[in-house]
């Protein structure tokens, strides 16, 4: 055996190791596991629903917290010296059961605010002056390269359901709930707050694009049959914002890639949705 291989792929699960022992006799890679469950003799006893979760399993132990996160962009936060009415405003419009606090400082999540701990407040003290202090949570900060079975080990330890992802120089990257790891195995995850979602990516008319600024980059360059660089950013709201240099304001436009990039939707913390026309930049006067 290799004893030079990765901590985290030596904890992998041990059901793992087992099966495959049993079933083809010698130690195999993942690969050839994968291969000979795609026989035709595995069809009688797993379908492919099954066979799509076993691989989603395997894979997990190789995914990054990066590739799974909301980006920052994305993050619904609440501030700490927002307004109660803010605050509602906000619990109520997204859904959300958590939200990370921020401080002064942008890169300062101050706790997590749990939606049921303010509704208690209010329905037990509804004439209180209301200090959102006493009610946060310690946040919890990991890497954006742990790994994801890593992390689900610790969540199932610690019961903490939300993550604050940082990068290499301890900035906010992004969060990552226990449904967003969940869903990497078992697929998308649907509650009553979900709106139904609609195709990314929908042509409005000829030349006329419709798409989700939460749209990874990979998928928008499959789509349109670019190669628009996703080294720095995953998702085309963050391309956008980094392109622009700045969060954009409704309305406003920028071009880049042989494209136009419309912001149809935002608010002062993140883009939502983008209207995309293939254009050339105007000439400069």
């Amino acid at each position: 055996m290799n004893d030079d291989k990765h901590p985290e792929d030596r904890s992998s699960s041990g059901w793992y190791s087992r099966l495959k022992e049993a079933v083809l006799g010698e130690p195999a890679t993942r690969e050839e596991f994968l291969e000979l469950l795609q026989d035709k003799r595995w069809q009688s006893v797993l379908d492919a629903d099954e066979l799509a979760m076993i691989k989603d399993v395997l894979e997990v132990s190789e995914t990054q917290v990066r590739d799974v996160m909301v980006p920052r962009s994305h993050m619904v936060v609440l501030d700490r010296d927002a307004s109660r009415e803010e605050i509602l405003n906000t619990i109520i419009d997204c859904g959300h059961s958590r939200y990370p606090v921020l401080g002064e400082e942008r890169d300062e999540v101050v706790g997590i605010l749990l939606a049921k701990d303010l509704l208690r407040f209010f329905s037990e003290t509804p004439d209180a002056t209301f200090d959102i202090g006493p009610y946060l949570r310690p946040p919890v900060f990991v890497p954006e390269s742990k790994r994801l079975n890593t992390l689900l080990k610790e969540i199932r330890v610690s019961r903490n359901h939300m993550s604050i992802v940082v990068d290499e120089y301890g900035g906010i990257a992004g969060l990552l709930t226990i449904e967003d790891v969940l869903e990497e195995i078992v697929g998308d995850i649907g509650d009553e707050h979900d709106p139904l979602e609609a195709d990314p990516i929908q042509k409005l008319a000829a030349h006329r694009f419709s798409v989700r600024a939460l749209t990874r980059i990979e998928d928008f360059n499959e789509y349109f049959r670019i190669d628009l660089s996703d080294e720095d950013y995953d998702t085309i709201g963050g391309l956008v914002i980094h392109e622009l240099g700045r969060l954009p304001r409704r309305g406003e436009s920028i071009y880049f890639g042989g494209f136009r990039f419309k912001v149809i939707q935002a608010d002062r913390r993140r883009v939502h949705s983008l209207e995309v026309t293939p254009a050339e930049p105007p000439a400069q006067a």
